[in-house]
Formats: structure tokens, sequence, C-alpha cells
């Protein structure tokens, strides 16, 4: 009883180490959705061991109504995670995080595909996901390693290590830059890229039609 309660300080103490906007645990119990859910997941991972599938399941599923982040009863969470806003978070039945991680809004730690056993990340201690992120698949993320927003991973991370982009890449490892920069607002986007393709074949078309209209009526017949 005195380990759980000292869990229950641990998620609360948290949230004051990694939000400037808290002010008191009053207002850390009662209004934050993050530590509601985790909550939640505690009494229904408690209950998902002692084989209460059903039970854990309806409790996880009240959880997210309630509070929009998602976390499979079998997951097993570690101490003092810090779930950020968490709207749009979900956590898959497999996974394994370790301690003082902290989830942004919008990550999936989540499978690829129906395999069955493990199929989902396993995150080390002192990971950070930033928001947006998706994890895919039974690999590791290592101890102290950084996931840039929006990046979708699809392989295992160094520990030490910094990912962005789109499959993810390492950028950094071990304070050294690997293959450019940490820019969360430079990720890539498909989308824009093909735009900017066909305004540049736009442009070079207007600029042949602009060359053949100037041109005098007899060399337009010759060429």
């Amino acid at each position: 009883m005195k380990k759980a309660f000292q869990t229950l300080l641990n998620d609360i103490d948290v949230v004051f180490e990694q939000d400037p906007a808290a002010r008191s645990r009053l207002e850390v119990v009662f209004t934050y959705s993050g530590v509601h859910a985790i909550w939640s997941h505690r009494i229904a991972h408690w209950l998902w061991k002692k084989k209460l599938y059903f039970i854990a399941r309806l409790l996880s599923q009240v959880s997210r109504f309630i509070t929009g982040i998602e976390i499979h009863p079998g997951a097993q969470i570690g101490q003092r995670l810090f779930i950020d806003h968490g709207m749009g978070v979900v956590i898959g039945e497999t996974c394994e995080i370790g301690d003082n991680v902290t989830i942004y809004q919008g990550v999936t730690l989540g499978g690829t595909g129906k395999e069955k056993g493990k199929r989902h990340p396993t995150i080390e201690d002192n990971v950070l996901i930033a928001s947006g992120a998706k994890i895919l698949g039974s690999f590791t993320i290592g101890k102290n390693a950084r996931v840039g927003a929006g990046s979708v991973v699809l392989k295992e991370v160094p520990p030490n290590s910094t990912v962005v982009g789109i499959p993810g890449r390492v950028v950094i490892r071990d304070g050294v830059k690997i293959n450019g920069d940490l820019d969360h607002h430079l990720l890539p986007d498909p989308v824009a890229d093909k735009f900017r393709e066909l305004e540049e074949q736009v442009r070079q078309l207007q600029e042949e039609l602009e060359r053949l209209r100037e041109q005098p009526a007899n060399d337009r017949k010759h060429s």
C-alpha cells in the first residue's frame, strides 16, 4: 500500500517538474487528464494481471472516453510518466514504458499489423516523445532518446539519440549531429513538395508559351 501511495505522489510530482503551468496539487489532481489516465491505467493493469480482462478493458474504455487518452490495460508503465495535455495518445497492449518518460498529445505507441506476441515498442527511461509522433512496431527506444514532433519511427533508436522525420532518422547521437539538424518545423512534407514541383512545371510552361508568342509568325511556322 505504501508503494502504491508513493507511485501516486510521483505521478503528481512529475507534473510540477515538467509543466510550469501547474500551480497546486489540488489543480493537478482534479484537472490534469494525463494524471487521470495514468491512475486509471494503474488500476486497470492490476485487474489485467488478475485476469479480470473484461473489467480491465471496460475501465480503460471509460478512461478513454473521459480523458481522450487510450492506454491498453496490458501495457506496462513505470514511475513518473508525464502525459502533457494528452488528447489522442494511444498506448498499445504490449508496450513497455520505463521511468521518467514524457509523452505529448497525439502520440501513438502502436503495432504494424496483426502479428501476435510482443508487437508494440519498448520505451526506456528518460525518453521524450514530442507531439504527433508515431512509434510503430516491436523495438526499443533507448534511454535518454528524443523523438521529434510528427516523426514516424519504424526501427530501433539508440540511447542518447534524437530522431526526426518520416521515416524517423537519427540526427543527433551522444551530442553529435548526424545528417542534419533538429528542426521540428522543417519536417518533410511530401504534399507540399509535390505542389512546389507542379508550380515549377507550370512556371516553365508559361515561360515557353510567352517565348512562342513573342516569335514572329514565320518563325513559329518553321519551329
